[in-house]
């Protein structure tokens, strides 16, 4: 029996609240002290957002049923069209409010969505044609379709808007930055440490160009999986719509709206062809898998990003009024750092989970995935959250090239590596074993070495050119490498 229609004074609207009560009340700190910081991404994947997708998909359906030749369902008007376009362009919070006031009592959230459109095909501000002409086809609202069929699609919608929308220029933003700094500091020559301990020098260019490489062949996977979608009833067999009309290719039909662009009235996303009830969520499970990599990248950029400020080789750029600790003014924490790792952290355990649990479903399906879908979002808001954060340390370090230098002019015992594979060239017995007894576990000075070499019985150009190393020059190819990233 079809709903009543809401007399107007029932209407719900938007009530104005105290939005700063608001954001010190949030359970989520997302939704509270964050909340600035993640506009985009909540219109997007809040559940306004998946309202305004439910609507979108229920629209294309709706339309692309009256084009399927069926002589109870003739083709809508150009004035139909342009009026159900208009409800998902013109979709707004007071709209998602309106279909939560349905729900509140039909205790099922995609059939409010079916109730509101239906509400919307009567609306008084149509002329009676247009009323007359959509109430005909009024049953053809989610027509054939189980709630899955509209929910799997719009999630699908989501995640595809918030990795091109959010995501990926967040990422792409960071990988700019360190691009920059992969060139800018090509040159400055750096102390190694391998297990903590001194190593061969390389360049602080090519320790950003090693990360950058690994965020962009890690942001590549995010962009390259297919979000797909199913739309084939209630077990994936087409039941109802065969049942319905047995001469529709209804798997050529659904493929029609989930793959046309949304220029010709689909929505652009990759159709799946065998399911359950349920979209499989594979590739949400290697979505969510790519973005927890490189979220993992990210974090061990942010610690050793924070270990580098730790030593003095990168200075962070004041901002005026800002306190590093309550007790300690001398304090310049590396606080974006910490809060990047944080919400990396935070983002990989929701991450993780989602992709280990939404490929399983009891039977042809169980309801164990909703609520988990549900927070999809809030791991895509801490991923975000850290981009930014990531993004705003990146842009107050300023290196401080005294630190560096002074670190490796007191470790002269790593050129201990070239001298023994030089002499190793020219068949010195036991080069390993000499520079060993010489360096390990010691202080080592230019002297120390300068002495050694004169000593050593291979050809004197070989010998001028060792003389010559510094730990500041003995940086094998990092600059090219670092300029070429």
């Amino acid at each position: 029996m079809p709903r009543p229609s809401l007399a107007l004074a029932d209407k719900p609207r938007l009530e104005s609240r105290d939005m700063t009560t608001f954001a010190v009340t949030a359970l989520s700190p997302l939704d509270g002290r964050y909340a600035n910081k993640l506009k985009p991404l909540q219109f997007l994947m809040s559940e306004h957002g998946f309202m305004h997708r439910r609507v979108q998909v229920e629209v294309a359906w709706f339309v692309a049923l009256s084009d399927a030749g069926m002589a109870e369902f003739p083709p809508l008007s150009a004035a139909a069209r342009t009026h159900l376009q208009a409800l998902v362009a013109g979709f707004s919070p007071d709209d998602t409010l309106a279909i939560k006031a349905i729900e509140r009592t039909t205790n099922h959230d995609v059939k409010a969505v079916e109730y509101w459109l239906k509400e919307q095909c009567q609306s008084v501000s149509l002329s009676p044609a247009l009323r007359d002409e959509l109430g005909r086809a009024n049953e053809f609202i989610h027509f054939a379709c189980t709630s899955e069929d509209i929910n799997n699609t719009s999630h699908a919608l989501q995640l595809q808007a918030a990795r091109s929308q959010v995501l990926l220029p967040a990422i792409d933003a960071v990988i700019d930055k360190l691009r920059e700094m992969a060139h800018q500091y090509a040159g400055q020559a750096m102390l190694s440490r391998t297990h903590g301990q001194t190593a061969s020098p390389t360049t602080v260019g090519k320790e950003i160009a090693n990360v950058l490489m690994r965020v962009q062949q890690a942001r590549q996977r995010i962009d390259t999986i297919p979000m797909l979608a199913k739309m084939n009833g209630a077990v994936g067999n087409y039941n109802a719509h065969v049942a319905a009309s047995a001469s529709i290719d209804w798997p050529q039909f659904s493929r029609h709206v989930i793959e046309s662009p949304p220029s010709e009235g689909g929505l652009g996303l990759v159709q799946q062809t065998y399911s359950i009830q349920i979209e499989p969520h594979d590739y949400m499970a290697e979505l969510f898998d790519a973005i927890a990599r490189t979220n993992t990248i990210l974090i061990d950029l942010s610690r050793d990003l924070w270990g580098y400020i730790s030593l003095g080789y990168f200075k962070q750029r004041l901002k005026e009024g800002e306190i590093g600790s309550s007790t300690m003014p001398h304090k310049v924490n590396p606080i974006d750092f910490e809060n990047a790792e944080g919400n990396l952290g935070l983002a990989n355990a929701l991450l993780r989970h989602l992709s280990e649990k939404l490929p399983i479903s009891r039977w042809q399906r169980d309801l164990s995935d909703s609520t988990v879908l549900r927070n999809m979002g809030v791991a895509l808001g801490h991923s975000d959250l850290a981009y930014q954060s990531l993004l705003q340390g990146l842009n107050k370090l300023e290196l401080n090239p005294q630190a560096l230098d002074a670190d490796l002019d007191n470790a002269w015992e790593v050129l201990a590596e070239p001298i023994q594979t030089v002499m190793r060239r020219y068949g010195v017995a036991g080069a390993y074993e000499q520079l060993k007894a010489l360096t390990r576990g010691q202080r080592v000075t230019r002297e120390d070495l300068h002495g050694l070499i004169h000593t050593l019985a291979i050809p004197e150009e070989e010998k001028q050119r060792l003389l010559g190393l510094t730990p500041a020059n003995y940086v094998g190819l990092a600059v090219g490498l670092a300029l070429s990233a």
